[in-house]
């Protein structure tokens, strides 16, 4: 069996503008000005988004190599959308993304049949996107050629 890793993560908060540290790496995230923040970073749920987008980019070039994938570079666009009620509190909403979508632009020359294996093995293997199908978020991702 496999030897499990660990993520860490060191913040500190001021109102609502956080300065978080992995490794030797500094992260802000922040909210805008209207909403009491500094806007010196992306928000919280920004910030998941673009997570996704670099968790994908990260499976999909290992598992692009592990297939002999001709993987030039993707192009990633996230967005998601939630009700905001839930976070203000009200009950019987969600807290959380209803649906995320992920349009990926492909730069390759392979196959559309390839493009798509490419897809469902980097979808299937990557924690970040796993973990929003695991809080039920309807995932709606689509890649295509460049």
């Amino acid at each position: 069996m496999a030897d499990k890793i660990q993520m860490r993560v060191k913040a500190n908060g001021d109102g609502p503008h956080v300065e978080a540290k992995a490794r030797k790496h500094t992260i802000i995230i922040d909210e805008p000005t209207s909403q009491g923040g500094r806007d010196e970073g992306a928000n919280p749920l920004e910030t998941l988004l673009a997570s996704l987008a670099g968790c994908e980019n990260a499976v999909a070039n290992m598992v692009a190599k592990e297939m002999d994938f001709n993987l030039k570079g993707l192009d990633f666009q996230v967005k998601g959308e939630l009700d905001p009620r839930g976070m203000m509190g009200t009950e019987g909403v969600r807290r959380h993304f209803e649906t995320v979508t992920v349009d990926v632009t492909v730069d390759t020359d392979e196959s559309d049949e390839r493009i798509q294996e490419l897809k469902e093995k980097t979808d299937d293997r990557c924690p970040v996107f796993q973990t929003l199908v695991s809080a039920d978020v309807q995932m709606n991702a689509t890649w295509t050629r460049a």
